[in-house]
């Protein structure tokens, strides 16, 4: 799980980190004094399962940051920590798990944790891959990449995980949701995780290039421009008005 705390005051970063060693497991947290800090942090993958940001910081609106992640990473589970209930209403608008007033405790973080894993567990599919001996569940929202290697499919997650699936190209397809995109032959991507799309060139945020189909050019295009309208559109309806 990736968590991190974003928040001017060392001292609160210090006190998150005493509560979250009172879970029965303890998640190392990323730490961040400021928003530009977090946000650049959050374009690398995998994304931020969830993000502690504290609404009050200096030059920066806590509300403000947490659109511009919304807009990075959807997916991520938002936590409004703060010193006042000012901002409740704006911050349920955004769809934030819980807000927390400080300090915060080890109850209120278990709190959180228990409402965003029921989240995930409602709102995420997940499939279940066989490789050789071993099964494994995945979400789908991990797998960045799909891979046709003979009469196996090589599976890569966004922790930089590959599995070989001994299961056709075709039959796997079947399996993805509308966020996969078949770019060529024999190749599918997780659109969550296109850094940039070029004429003939697929770029991933992990560096990885994959070349698009030249008959497929027109069509991927297409599909990946209505992708991004749809998740900018999706931004507009988490910021309310």
């Amino acid at each position: 799980m990736r968590i991190a705390i974003c928040d001017d005051d060392m001292r609160e970063h210090e006190q998150f980190e005493m509560a979250l060693s009172g879970l029965d497991f303890s998640p190392k947290a990323e730490n961040y004094t400021s928003g530009a800090e977090l946000l650049e942090a959050a374009k690398k993958a995998p994304p931020f399962d969830m993000v502690f940001l504290d609404i009050y910081m200096p030059g920066e609106n806590g509300i403000n940051i947490a659109e511009s992640l919304r807009e990075i990473s959807p997916e991520t589970g938002i936590v409004f920590v703060t010193v006042s209930r000012e901002h409740a209403l704006e911050a349920f608008s955004l769809h934030a798990i819980h807000y927390l007033l400080k300090p915060v405790t080890t109850e209120g973080i278990a709190e959180t944790i228990r409402r965003f894993m029921k989240l995930r567990k409602e709102n995420r599919q997940s499939i279940t891959l066989t490789a050789g001996t071993d099964r494994y569940t995945v979400f789908l929202d991990r797998i960045c990449l799909l891979e046709s290697d003979n009469h196996s499919v090589n599976v890569s997650l966004a922790d930089g995980q590959k599995i070989k699936v001994s299961m056709s190209f075709g039959e796997l397809e079947k399996k993805m949701n509308e966020n996969f995109l078949k770019i060529n032959r024999g190749i599918i991507v997780n659109m969550d995780y296109i850094a940039q799309m070029r004429t003939d060139v697929c770029v991933l945020q992990s560096g990885i290039r994959l070349p698009i189909a030249i008959r497929r050019k027109a069509a991927v295009r297409a599909a990946y421009d209505s992708y991004v309208f749809e998740r900018l559109s999706r931004r507009g309806k988490f910021g309310g008005d």
